[in-house]
Formats: C-alpha cells, sequence, structure tokens
C-alpha cells in the first residue's frame, strides 16, 4: 500500500515485467500461435493432424474399401453420372438405338427413402458409377449402352415370325398357356404380397424370411427379366416401378452372399443390359458393394453370410466354412459389376478365388464341397454335382462362353473337372440310367439330386467347345443324364420329381423317403430340356416340357398362385404353401424358351446365371475392364 503511494512509481506485472513489456510479449506469443495454425492447416500432408482436431465427416459405409482398392477416393462434390445410357422401349417395341422410351426421366434414379437430396447422386458416385478407365485419370466412367446392343447378334427379343400365317400353332398355342402361367403367378404375388420376397399362396399373403438381410421384392428381381421377354408390358412397368420406388438397400440383416448375388445382382443386371435403364445398374453396383465384406477373410475366399448391419462391416463368423457352389458362383455377375461401373474390385475378388482354387491340391482331381476361408484347406471331402457344388461347373464353362471365348483358364478347369466328375462319379444302372452319383471320401451315395439334373444341360452347353473326339460323347453323356431325369419325374405320380432319387434296392430313380419326396417348383429339369432343345431340335424335349406344364397346372396351380407340393407320389398332395421366387425367373423362363424360336435371348449373345437371369457376352474387340486375356 506504500509503494502505491510513492509519486512517479510503476509496479512490475506478476511475471516481473511491466505493462509496455508485457503487452509486446502478448503480441509475439499471439502471432506465434496464428504461425502454428496456419502451418496445420495449409502446409501438405496435414491431414492426420486434422482428425486431431476436426470432427470426422460421415461416410456411407463401404466406400474406403472399394476406393482405397480400385485407387481412387470416391468423388463428393461431383454432379450425377452424365450422359446415362439410353432407355429402351417397353418389351416388344423396336430397337432403342433410335429412339428413347417416352417414359424415360431425367436424372436417373427416384429417392428410394426419405434423404437429402443429393443421397442417390452422391451414393452412386462412391459407388463407381463415376469411376476412372485405368490410365484415365479424372475422366468418368459411361457405360456405352448403345454400342453393346450393337454387338448383340440377333435381336433380344428374336426375329418376329409372321403370326397370321400360323394362327393356331400347336407350339405358339403352348407358348401363350405358359405366358398366362406367368402373369397369374405375377397378378397373384402382386394382389397378396407386393414388395415381400415371396407369395404364399395359401394363406394369400407374403413372406419374407432370412436369407437376404432384410433386402425385400425378390420375386419383383426375380421376375423382371422374365416379364420383358414374355413381352407383359405392363406388368413389366409395375415392377420396374417398384424397383424405383421402394427397392431400399438401407438394410441391417445378415444375407446369403449367394443367393443375394444371383437373385438380386443378377437380376437387376439383366434387367439393365435388356432395356438400358440406369436404375437397374446403379442399384446393382450399390448392392455389390454391400456384399464385399465378405470377402474379408485370410485367404480372399467370401464367407456365406455378410453383415449389412451399419458400423459391423466384417464378415460374418458363423460357421467354419465356405460352399464351394457359393463362393464358386460370382463370377459371372461380378465381372458384369466391374463392366459396368469400371471398379476394378470386383474382379479382383473373384479372380482371386480362381486364383486359390487352382493353387489348392484337388483330390483326384476334385473339387469337396467345403474350403476354410481361414486355411485355404478342404474341410473334408464331399464331392456333390448337385447341391452344395453344382452352379461352381456351371460358371466355369460359363464364364468361358461369356468372355468370348478368352478365358482359357476357366475352359481348362471345366473339361479337367468333368473327367474327374466322369472317372469317379458318373455311373450307369442296372436299368441303363446314367447318372451322377456323390461322393463321401472315396465311397459312393447312389442318388441324385433334383439339382445335380442342370448337369445334363450344362454339359450340352460345353460339347462344341469339347476336343473333337470328346464331342459326340459328351452330346450322348448329356442327353443319358437328362433322360435319367426325365424317369424321375415319369415315375411319380404327378409326373413332378423329388427332391432327390436314388439308385439301390432295385430301385431307381426314385425317392426312398418322404423327406426327399416333395417338389417346390424346382427348374433344373427344364432347364435341361432348353439347352437340348436347342442343341438338337429333338421334339422329345418340347414333349417332356409340355408334361411339365401339365402338371404344374394340375398340382401346383392354387386359386391365389402356385405352390409346391410335398408328396410326389401322392395323387393328391398337400401343398408347401410357397411361390417360390425362382419358379418365376427359372421355371416358366426356361419353358417359355423351350417354346420359342432359337434367337429369343440367343445362346450366341448370351449365358444364364444360375438363377437364369442373361448376361451378356463379351463380343468387344478389346479384353474389356473386366474379362482380360487368360
Amino acid at each position: 500500500m506504500l509503494m502505491r503511494k510513492v509519486p512517479g512509481f510503476v509496479p512490475a506485472s506478476p511475471w516481473g515485467l511491466r505493462l509496455p513489456q508485457k503487452f509486446l510479449f502478448l503480441l509475439f506469443l499471439s502471432g506465434l500461435v496464428t504461425l502454428c495454425f496456419g502451418a496445420l492447416f495449409l502446409l501438405p500432408h496435414s491431414s492426420r493432424l486434422k482428425r486431431l482436431f476436426l470432427a470426422p465427416r460421415t461416410q456411407q459405409p463401404g466406400l474406403e474399401v472399394v476406393a482405397e482398392i480400385a485407387g481412387h477416393i470416391p468423388a463428393r462434390e461431383q454432379e450425377p453420372p452424365p450422359n446415362p445410357a439410353p432407355a429402351v422401349p417397353a418389351p416388344g417395341e423396336d430397337d432403342p438405338s433410335s429412339r428413347a422410351s417416352p417414359r424415360r426421366r431425367k436424372g436417373g434414379l427416384r429417392r428410394t427413402r426419405p434423404t437429402g437430396p443429393r443421397e442417390e447422386a452422391t451414393a452412386a458416385r462412391g459407388n463407381g458409377i463415376l469411376a476412372s478407365r485405368p490410365g484415365d485419370e479424372g475422366v468418368p466412367f459411361r457405360f456405352d449402352f448403345n454400342a453393346f446392343r450393337s454387338r448383340l447378334r440377333h435381336p433380344v427379343l428374336g426375329t418376329r415370325a409372321d403370326e397370321s400365317q400360323e394362327p393356331q400353332s400347336r407350339v405358339r398355342a403352348q407358348r401363350e398357356k405358359i405366358k398366362e402361367m406367368m402373369q397369374f403367378a405375377w397378378q397373384s404375388y402382386k394382389r397378396y404380397a407386393m414388395g415381400k420376397n415371396e407369395l404364399r399362396p395359401l394363406t394369400k399373403d407374403g413372406y419374407e424370411g432370412n436369407m437376404f438381410g432384410g433386402l425385400s421384392g425378390a420375386t419383383v428381381i426375380d421376375s423382371l427379366d422374365t416379364l420383358y421377354l414374355m413381352e407383359l408390358k405392363e406388368e413389366f412397368q409395375e415392377a420396374k416401378a417398384w424397383v424405383e420406388e421402394s427397392f431400399h438397400l438401407n438394410v441391417s440383416g445378415e444375407a446369403s452372399l449367394f443367393e443375394v448375388n444371383i437373385r438380386y445382382i443378377g437380376g437387376l443386371l439383366s434387367a439393365f443390359y435388356l432395356t438400358g435403364e440406369e436404375v437397374f445398374r446403379i442399384k446393382a453396383i450399390r448392392l455389390g458393394e454391400k456384399l464385399l465384406p465378405a470377402f474379408n477373410t485370410p485367404t480372399g475366399i467370401p464367407k456365406g453370410v455378410v453383415s449389412f448391419k451399419s458400423g459391423n462391416w466384417g464378415w460374418a463368423t458363423a460357421g467354419s466354412s465356405s460352399i464351394l457352389a457359393e463362393f464358386g458362383s460370382l463370377h459371372l455377375e461380378f465381372l458384369h459389376l466391374t463392366e459396368l461401373s469400371g471398379n476394378q474390385v470386383f474382379a479382383e475378388k473373384v479372380r482371386n478365388i480362381r486364383k486359390v482354387l487352382r493353387k489348392i491340391e484337388k483330390p483326384f482331381g476334385l473339387y469337396p464341397n467345403f474350403l476354410s476361408p481361414v486355411s485355404g484347406n478342404w474341410v473334408q471331402h464331399h464331392v456333390s454335382v448337385g447341391g452344395l457344388g453344382d452352379s461352381f461347373y456351371e460358371y466355369l464353362i460359363k464364364s468361358w462362353l461369356m468372355s468370348g471365348k478368352t478365358d482359357t483358364e476357366a475352359k481348362n478347369m471345366y473339361y479337367e473337372a468333368l473327367e474327374a466328375i466322369e472317372t469317379y462319379l458318373l455311373n450307369v444302372s442296372p436299368g441303363g440310367l446314367t447318372y451322377i452319383a456323390e461322393w463321401r471320401g472315396g465311397i459312393l451315395d447312389h442318388k441324385m439330386g433334383h439339382l445335380a439334373c442342370f448337369s445334363g444341360g450344362m454339359i450340352a452347353l460345353g460339347a462344341e467347345d469339347a476336343k473333337e473326339e470328346k464331342r459326340a460323347h459328351y452330346r450322348e453323356l448329356a442327353a443319358q443324364i437328362t433322360k435319367t431325369c426325365h424317369e424321375s419325374y415319369a415315375r411319380s405320380d404327378t409326373k413332378l420329381g423329388p427332391e432327390a432319387f436314388w439308385f439301390n434296392s432295385g430301385r431307381e430313380a426314385v425317392a426312398t423317403q418322404l423327406s426327399e419326396s416333395y417338389y417346390i417348383l424346382r427348374p433344373e429339369v427344364v432347364e435341361s430340356y432348353m439347352y437340348l432343345w436347342r442343341q438338337t431340335h429333338d421334339p422329345i424335349y418340347r414333349e417332356w416340357g409340355w408334361e411339365v406344364v401339365l402338371a404344374l397346372e394340375k398340382y401346383c396351380r392354387t386359386e391365389a398362385g402356385f405352390s409346391g407340393i410335398q408328396d410326389v407320389y401322392s395323387s393328391t398332395p398337400n401343398h408347401d404353401n410357397k411361390q417360390q421366387s425362382f419358379f418365376l425367373a427359372e421355371t416358366l423362363k426356361y419353358l417359355y424358351l423351350l417354346f420359342s424360336e432359337d434367337d429369343l435371348l440367343s445362346l450366341e449373345d448370351w449365358v444364364f446365371n444360375t438363377e437364369a437371369h442373361p448376361l451378356p457376352v463379351n463380343h468387344s474387340d478389346s479384353s474389356g475392364r473386366a474379362w482380360g486375356r487368360h
């Protein structure tokens, strides 16, 4: 207090500095802080430091995975995809190259759920729609739909015959009957179960199930291409509108990788290739990205179940092995995802599966059904061309064909596997029926599943490209296997085939227990009829196909749709109350093609995935983004 009263005395600051000195010190300190923060935010390579101070921006799960592997970061502030592919007119109209569909709207997709106005465009960009071509950094990807259509060797819907010349032809009447069956199945589904995965015709309601991780509308997606090729124009527009407005991908369940791929991805891809509608392409690619976490395993062999739950993008841990038919039936669809997005990650994933399978030792050249995605070793030596193994072999020969016969690796793998199957699994019963048994560590189960009956068509399809001395043999083998599968139908009371049939104890081509006597509207037998018809034009295959049509009408048609039956050996069978989506995707499609001209979805231009969704053969002069040379 005394010092404050002394004239001219100025007290020091708490730091021992006088006020002018304090002012200069604070001025220097503030300048230093400003300089440091400026360097922190403006100098290069400061992104890691920024994350210490700035809240992370939200991003749609899964996009970083795709961007990192593909070598580019998803664009966030670009405009929607430029110059979308022109739409194709409704079924039955002229080729789309001359004009666009009047129903086509500018701007591509409608929003499928309440979101910000830029959500669809942002998601599409992040999912590879605007991915850069390799070697063309910064050049947005665009699929040239018109160029693709110009390379097809036949009109998609075939060359139209003058129906006035044969207005009452039997084949035309049969084809129209199958079309009516499809229309009835669709209208029943629409009336009682629209948007659900499948129809339950007895209870007249819908069924969701737990295979698809919360995805809905499996029957809609599975039906798109069948409705289109049958020229059911109004029904096709109904299905398309549902995809645009109600097919949501923001789901959080656990889904079968295999089922989502063959039904949803396959159905959307084929719908795009048939129509050019961007909604199908964009949704296929977005959904494809949601499947990528299944491949996050030590070997790259995907697990069978993938979690769609936000924030949990690792592969599901349930089970210890992956199934050959599941991880081996991704190749066709994933190559087309790369072709339509420019994003190599999809092709890389399935090429790695090939690499693992080529490297691993095969017992006697056979491919067992179970493989560890952790160790890359076979889990057990069970071999089947039916369930668990079937479509792996199918996708080998179809990969060769789809590549424009450039994928020689797939071709070699197919014929090597077929030789091993002939050597160790093929049998002829005492009654003269040729069948493919199942192999369990060297011991044969003398049975054949309905699922294995696709093999007659597969072998016929691959016969042309076999060694010359084997071609006639394979054609005859295909015919004999298909005949055996027909016998499994002919020997039942309903003229429909059981889920599995045996060759033992003097009984041939019949089920031996009730648990194998059901029929769930499966397509494999009529699939082989269709391929054998196109290869041989032997009228027996149309006769057999028509027997199936009559049996379906008599035993499976109900008041509100088609239903599977519980016992094919009962003339008054009970229904299982389920109209499978694959009945519309496969069974009715193959029957319709069986009674159509060969250039309707010509096998020169298209291969069918294992859900009967047509995917185009690569007729490009270049190797393309997806196929390459092997």
